[in-house]
């Protein structure tokens, strides 16, 4: 396991010096899913939650989330995001819905967190959304399945 980049060589938490990192072009997947009874989902699906549309609300809040991460996790760095997708995706085999966000920039440091950040406030907002109808939705599954660009290289997730 390689040293954890986040604490100094007493033990104290500090934000990483990326200024020596050069700048290349990085991307990153996440995943996550939140499971619902299919009474609740054809709720979303049929167009019928109360507070509206449940998938572009949600879709929206992961785009913001992604841009407020570094205001969120303590030690990330803001950076210059370029591209933010978030797809939601209406799953009757959970049932539930499927969340993929994508968060591409070119910069010193990669964009993993603004990824686990756009699918986790995608989830909570779903949650939201339908929590009058149901409170025992679960928020599963949330990783990430890709990353990719600079010193590190490529990473993909198994299935």
């Amino acid at each position: 396991m390689e040293k954890l980049t986040h604490f100094d060589a007493e033990g104290h938490a500090h934000m990483v010096d990326v200024s020596q990192k050069s700048h290349t072009a990085r991307v990153a997947v996440a995943e996550s899913a939140v499971q619902m009874l299919p009474e609740t989902l054809a709720l979303v699906t049929e167009g019928r939650a109360k507070k509206g549309d449940v998938l572009g609300v949600a879709r929206l809040a992961g785009i913001m989330g992604a841009k407020r991460c570094a205001d969120l996790i303590p030690l990330c760095h803001p950076l210059p995001i370029t591209k933010v997708s978030v797809d939601l995706t209406p799953d009757d085999s959970l049932p539930g819905v499927r969340i993929r966000a994508e968060v591409r920039t070119t910069g010193q440091t990669g964009v993993e967190m603004e990824a686990l950040t756009a699918a986790s406030v995608a989830a909570l907002t779903i949650y939201d959304m339908l929590k009058a109808a149901e409170k025992s939705m679960t928020i599963t599954a949330t990783r990430v399945v890709l990353k990719d660009g600079g010193k590190s290289g490529r990473y993909e997730a198994q299935p």
